[in-house]
């Protein structure tokens, strides 16, 4: 019995589909359709097949072949090993299901658990009889429909905003807006612990087509110190490495700050946090009261809010030179110090600086509602 839609290659279309079956790059499902118009081909009568036999040798139904022939005979060749994936079913979740989903994962996880995991949220699903199943993948499909990501969390460190809070806050972004005189340099003091690091083998460099390499295993050679003091306005910036971070360090530090790079200056204004070294009593631990108290009335300090470190411009240059300096193993303080001072010298040369746009006016906006008196 003949076929109700046969197929009738010209000989073109047999050429273009014997191409497209021999080489190339194409989707399986295209590549299906044009093996089963070939098979059906009633002008081929040696490769021709039955629906059967077309449907055993390609591993689909004779259903889907009998749709593939009909499709060829309604719109033509191109319209067939083009066709458009077709709709499947329906959701089977419903709103309210995604909702309960949503919610889920926005609670606790379970005792032992630090974060939802999508397999994990799936199981839960399933045992609260919120679904009868689910796949993990359908939870992930879930949160990014509704922008959640568990395995992220940001952090925040801001102190209690009272008056004294933004008293502070305030007098150093008063500092900031002001212009550069060479006579009371504006300076951001800070420090930071370093771990020495050490290789137990040899590391192995980059290669075309191999990262760099080195072993699990490393030795601890104990700590040190980076201080630093940056001048915004200039574009300058003094470290020093020291072995430990005590009050004598700091002294040390900022008696090298005043009389090498300030000799001249009337009073060189101060911004650092709130650390119990940073303040003139360190002075008196390494100089004699006169030597301590002319030291202490050079500088004029200034203080950032508990907990609000981010107003210290410093806190910046820390960050871009563990970035670009610091992020590697380094296994001595001669090494370390080498290294910082040499990205120091490159840094100072460009004259690069924080360019600062958090005003006081801009911080009466931001956190308006925690000033007593309202404008």
């Amino acid at each position: 019995m003949s076929k109700k839609y046969p197929v009738r290659l010209i000989k073109k279309q047999r050429k273009v589909l014997r191409r497209m079956t021999h080489g190339g790059v194409i989707s399986a499902r295209k590549l299906n359709r044009a093996r089963v118009l070939l098979l059906s081909d009633e002008g081929c009568l040696q490769g021709r097949k039955t629906d059967p036999e077309i449907a055993a040798v390609l591993g689909i139904s004779t259903v889907t072949v009998a749709r593939i022939r009909r499709r060829f005979v309604e719109v033509g060749l191109e319209a067939t090993l083009n066709e458009q994936t077709r709709a499947g079913r329906p959701p089977q979740i419903s709103g309210l299901q995604r909702a309960a989903v949503t919610a889920l994962a926005c609670a606790e996880p379970p005792v032992g658990y630090a974060r939802w995991s999508l397999r994990l949220l799936a199981d839960k699903v399933v045992e609260l009889e919120l679904l009868e199943h689910i796949s993990h993948t359908k939870v992930g499909d879930i949160l990014h429909d509704n922008d959640l990501k568990p395995h992220l969390k940001k952090q925040w460190c801001l102190g209690i905003l009272t008056s004294l809070f933004l008293w502070h806050m305030e007098d150093i972004l008063h500092l900031y807006e002001q212009p550069y005189d060479p006579t009371r340099p504006l300076i951001c003091v800070d420090e930071r612990p370093c771990q020495l690091i050490g290789d137990v083998l040899v590391p192995l460099p980059m290669a075309p087509g191999k990262p760099k390499r080195e072993g699990y295993q490393y030795k601890r050679n104990g700590v040190c110190t980076i201080f630093i003091a940056f001048e915004p306005l200039t574009g300058q910036r003094i470290v020093q490495v020291r072995q430990q971070r005590t009050k004598q360090d700091y002294a040390q530090f900022m008696k090298y700050v005043a009389e090498t790079h300030y000799p001249h200056a009337e009073t060189i204004i101060v911004v650092q946090d709130n650390l119990n070294t940073h303040n003139p009593s360190s002075f008196y631990e390494i100089l004699p009261p006169e030597a301590a108290f002319a030291l202490a009335s050079r500088f004029e300090m200034h203080y950032t809010p508990t907990k609000a470190s981010w107003l210290n411009m410093v806190e910046i240059e820390l960050s871009i030179l563990s970035k670009q300096c610091l992020d590697r193993r380094i296994g001595n303080i001669e090494t370390l110090e080498r290294e910082v001072l040499a990205w120091v010298e490159q840094r100072n040369a460009q004259r690069a600086t924080v360019h600062w746009q958090f005003t006081k006016y801009k911080a009466r906006d931001t956190f308006q509602r925690f000033y007593p008196i309202k404008t």
